[in-house]
């Protein structure tokens, strides 16, 4: 296997509803890039990086790629962004 890397940027909201919120924003700017992999974006508080929330459905797509529909979605999965 390939050695990757990954980029943490961090950024600051003030509850989870508005930390996914911002987290979805950054992920659509980003999903133009062929390194990202916005479906894998999660959200945690500061003290406690350890317990990641997902900003996006965590269920894997053919080719290993994530769904991005929001978490616990009704429905089929889709590797397209939708409008809440």
């Amino acid at each position: 296997m390939t050695e990757r890397w990954v980029v943490h940027l961090p950024v600051v909201a003030n509850d989870l509803l508005s930390a996914q919120r911002l987290a979805r924003v950054v992920a659509h700017w980003t999903h133009v890039l062929p390194q990202s992999e916005p479906g894998g974006t999660t959200v945690s508080l500061e003290d406690e990086q350890h317990v990641r929330h997902w900003v996006f459905c965590d269920r894997l797509l053919a080719g290993g790629r994530r769904c991005l529909l929001r978490p616990e979605h009704d429905g089929e999965c889709s590797r397209r962004f939708q409008p809440r």
